[in-house]
């Protein structure tokens, strides 16, 4: 993997940051919603301190991923529904191909 050195801004402060060619893009828009969140914060006046702006944004933002983690948790393990349609499937089957052997 080829890195390149990326310059970013945020928070009015630039950046030098190395990553893998095919990673700039994801990159580049990770460090957008950055800004756009530590400037969201900064404006609404109740955080004062690039530190600790970047740390409420760093505290929202990773609460935000673990919502969807989740929600993409939920929607990718089975439900009970689908648990016991694949129990009547199966019986059926099974009781299919003992009937048909006999």
């Amino acid at each position: 993997m080829s890195q390149q050195t990326v310059d970013i801004h945020i928070l009015d402060k630039d950046y030098q940051v190395s990553c893998p060619l095919e990673e700039h893009n994801a990159l580049m828009e990770s460090a957008k919603k950055l800004d756009e969140q530590m400037r969201v914060i900064r404006n609404s006046g109740s955080v004062i301190g690039a530190e600790r702006i970047a740390v409420m944004a760093a505290l929202n933002l990773t609460y935000e991923i673990s919502k969807l983690e989740i929600k993409l948790a939920a929607e990718s393990s089975p439900s009970k529904l689908t648990l016991d349609l694949d129990k009547k499937v199966s019986a059926a089957l099974q009781s299919f191909e003992e009937s048909s052997t006999l």
